[in-house]
This record gives C-alpha cells, structure tokens and sequence, in this order.
C-alpha cells in the first residue's frame, strides 16, 4: 500500500489556480494602464504642453505690450508725477514672460528626452507582460491538467471490495 498516494481534496489546486486567473487579469488591467499613461504623458508633453505654454506667452506679451504702452502714457502724463506702479506692472509682466519661455523650453525638453527616459522601463513592462500572457498562462494550463490526472487517479486506484477468501474445509 505503500505505493499509493490518498488525495481526497482538490480545492486546494482549484482555489490557487482561480486566484492565479484572477491575479493575471488584474495585471493585464494593470500594465494595459501603465502603457496608457505612457502614451498619454508622450502625448501630454509633445503636443498639449507646448501648445498651452505657447498660448501663455502670446497672452503675457499682450499684457506686456499694455503695460509699456501704460508706462509710456503715464511718462507722458503733466498728471503723474511718478509711473512707480506702472513700472512694477511692465516688470511683473516682463517676468510672467520669462517664466512661460522658461517653461515651454523645458516642456520641449522633455519631450525631446521622453523617450530615451522612459523607453527602458517600458520594455520592462512589456517583459512582464510576456512573462503573463506566456508563462504564467501555461501555469494555468498546467494547474488545469494536474487536476485531470489526480481526479483520474482518484478515481482509478479507489479500493474494490473483494470477496473474502473462503475458508478451506
């Protein structure tokens, strides 16, 4: 008897291979977001970004454009003795310029350098998600047909009930 083995319970096998099932869907869901969000922020910095920034400096020189044209006016002026506020309103704007330049010149940085950055760790994603589609997909399988063979052992090793030898008279 020895050389038999009693298994009487496959909920074990079942249950660890519904929750592997399960684990592979969250994490399809989750690297198909990875990669959306990757291609989103490419998106986001190349085209969104240096339009917005472009957009703000068109804004702010306009409102510089003002300014000046206010402080020429007011230099101008026999009614203002000194344009003080309107010299801190050209340098306000003057500087709210400077930082949309700033910013649209790092947006297109970044842009520039998205790729290189990024791309490294997006084939890692993608070597994960080989490793789920495949390997992991093949575990499932695997589980599946371990299933099979013990239910198909269980049932062909169950003991037979055997006459009893009759005693000899």
């Amino acid at each position: 008897m020895a050389d038999q083995a009693r298994i009487s319970n496959l909920d074990a096998i079942d249950s660890f291979r519904s929750a592997l099932i399960v684990f592979i869907e969250k994490a399809r869901q989750a690297l198909d977001a990875a990669q959306d969000a990757v291609k989103k922020t490419r998106g986001w910095l190349q085209t969104e970004q240096p339009q917005f920034w472009m957009a703000q400096i068109k804004m702010r020189q306009k409102k510089l454009d003002q300014a000046q044209a206010e402080l020429m006016s007011a230099r101008l002026s026999e009614f203002i003795d000194s344009p003080t506020v309107q010299q801190m309103a050209v340098r306000k704007c003057r500087y709210a310029l400077e930082e949309a330049q700033q910013k649209l010149e790092r947006t297109k940085a970044w842009a520039r350098d998205y790729d290189r950055s990024i791309d490294p760790l997006a084939r890692k994603l993608d070597g994960l998600r080989n490793f789920i589609e495949e390997d992991l997909t093949l575990a499932v399988a695997h589980l599946s047909e371990i299933q099979r063979l013990i239910a198909a052992y269980n049932e062909s090793s169950a003991p037979a009930a055997s006459p009893a030898p009759a005693p000899e008279s």
